[in-house]
């Protein structure tokens, strides 16, 4: 059954007038929404020509992006990752070789029958992850040949997402400027290294690094600090064992 609900009719002047106001109000606010939809209509209307320029202008730089990945970057990476495979053969042979090993960092860095090295790689696919990839095997290849400053040009070229990587590619730098006896360079990039990200591996093997660097510029309270590191948080490490030994030579260069 439908329910009747009596209009509401205000009482005495003063409400009746606060009523008329607020139909008045109602009404100049339903105007005003009128007025400024019809002036946007009339906006789009005039502009429909410059606004629908622009959207086909935004779907062709869409597909363009697309394209471009498409066509461009996934095929030079692809190719990009196999010109890689020819240098990496003779770095992961230098590895496990008991001679010859420069020669065979140097056919992996210079590349040999046509193919490329990973200096044509790192050059000619920079952006790439492949080519970036190549800075970090050409950086360790000439560390390993003792050519401190192209290893440490090559590896500050690098970098990587992941965190193992790229804390073993600070501390390569690391080492490279210890070689040449610049030891707070190697200071500055053993901690960067050590502060990647923490984990069993890099961590220890950095901290100590970083302590026993810290040792030779006569930082003795930075050194007991690191090693104290090690020993409360990876003392299973191979850096863990035997750790107090470290400390307290830490201890006792203080005094």
């Amino acid at each position: 059954m439908a329910t009747y609900k009596k209009k509401y009719k205000p009482e005495g002047k003063k409400a009746e007038q606060q009523a008329e106001e607020m139909d008045s109000t109602t009404a100049e606010v339903f105007n005003t929404l009128d007025e400024t939809a019809s002036k946007s209509e009339q906006w789009i209307e005039k502009n429909s020509k410059v606004l629908f320029g622009a959207l086909i202008a935004v779907v062709v730089v869409f597909l363009a992006f697309l394209g471009y990945n498409k066509y461009i970057v996934e095929p030079n990476e692809l190719e990009a990752s196999n010109e890689l495979a020819f240098p990496r053969k003779y770095f992961d042979e230098a590895a496990t070789a008991g001679s010859g090993i420069d020669s065979l960092l140097n056919l992996g860095l210079e590349g040999a029958d046509g193919n490329y090295g990973f200096l044509d790689v790192a050059d000619a696919y920079s952006g790439t992850d492949a080519g970036n990839l190549a800075n970090y095997y050409a950086g360790v290849s000439y560390l390993q040949m003792k050519q401190y400053d192209k290893a440490i040009e090559y590896l500050s070229k690098f970098n990587s997402d992941n965190a193992v990587l790229n804390a073993v590619s600070l501390g390569a730098i690391g080492d490279a400027f210890s070689d040449i006896d610049q030891q707070e360079d190697a200071l500055e990039y053993y901690e960067k290294a050590a502060n990647v990200e923490s984990n069993e591996f890099t961590t220890p093997l950095f901290l100590y690094k970083s302590a026993q660097t810290a040792m030779l510029l006569k930082d003795f309270d930075k050194a007991e600090n690191m090693f104290s590191i090690i020993k409360e948080k990876y003392p299973t490490s191979d850096q863990g064992k035997d750790i107090d030994k470290f400390i307290n030579a830490a201890k006792y260069a203080k005094n």
